[in-house]
């Protein structure tokens, strides 16, 4: 298997630094409506930061999605040190098209430390991923290009209550759980990990506002689109091994949808939490 188109764009080219920023460049993967995914644009963005920090690793970022960006133009990253304390250093990190940010964000860094430690427990009675069809099986059976484009993903993306790409079937409740993992094996790199996490993060953090109102992304006339992101990354964990997603909607009103969600290895550790609001516009008459 060759290498993920994802992870090509996480190869960023130094292109240089002014006196207040490093200068980057990247490319950007194929999406169905040509705009840039925006887990691939905020995975970008963790790399970019990084690569102005030694010794310390990205313990949080929180963002705001400004413009859809365009997957032919190349996208511009600049870094702007803002703090580099014993123990924290911050960082903004900005992406660019045609000389306008599309993405902007803060990215805090920690060196390794000792503390108190707890964690929320890993959910009960969930199926093993192995036994769960995966997103490719479900959607290769469809005859569309974006079905197609979707099924060929490097994520192995797996529902616990059955996906909502098509229509939404069961309870229409506000929750719900997917098992992914990056297909084949990934560099032993912690910060790597950690970037690919969030390309993940914003795959599908908004279908629990979806599945509480039997709305699917094949649904006429839906519009969707990230607005914010938050996340914050807790423990070490492996992004080619089987990571429980479990995502929550408390809210949904005036055209935005706020959701949480949580990252589990599959041995119980708690790896990242995340927390986006995200535009949701169904048709009217819905």
């Amino acid at each position: 298997m060759g290498e993920p188109d994802f992870l090509q764009t996480l190869r960023l080219e130094d292109t240089g630094a002014s006196t207040r920023e490093t200068i980057l460049t990247g490319a950007s993967h194929w999406s169905a409506n040509g705009r840039v995914f925006g887990g691939q644009v905020l995975a970008q963005c963790v790399v970019a930061a990084q690569s102005t920090i030694e010794g310390r690793a990205i313990h949080s970022i929180h963002g705001y999605f400004l413009r859809p960006g365009d997957i032919e133009v190349p996208i511009t990253f600049g870094v702007e040190r803002i703090h580099d304390g014993r123990s924290f250093a911050t960082r903004r990190a900005q992406a660019y098209q045609n000389g306008v940010p599309i993405f902007s964000m803060i990215a805090s860094f920690q060196t390794e430390d000792d503390g108190v430690e707890h964690q929320d427990p890993f959910p009960e009675d969930v199926p093993e991923p192995e036994s769960l069809p995966s997103a490719a099986s479900v959607l290769s059976a469809i005859d569309h290009p974006v079905a197609r484009a979707w099924a060929e993903r490097a994520i192995d993306l797996r529902h616990v209550d059955g996906p909502v790409f098509v229509d939404v079937e069961g309870e229409q409740v506000p929750h719900q759980a997917v098992w992914f993992r990056v297909q084949g094996a990934l560099p032993d790199d912690p910060a790597l990990h950690r970037a690919v996490l969030a390309y993940a993060s914003d795959l599908s953090i908004l279908e629990p506002i979806m599945r509480r109102h039997a709305v699917a992304w094949g649904t006429p006339g839906v519009k969707s689109a990230s607005l914010d992101h938050a996340m914050w990354w807790h423990r070490d964990g492996r992004a080619d091994d089987w990571i429980l997603y479990t995502q929550e909607s408390p809210s949904a009103q005036g055209g935005r949808g706020l959701a949480f969600g949580r990252m589990f290895s599959r041995d119980g550790r708690l790896l990242a939490s995340v927390a986006q609001e995200g535009m949701m516009r169904l048709p009217r008459g819905r």
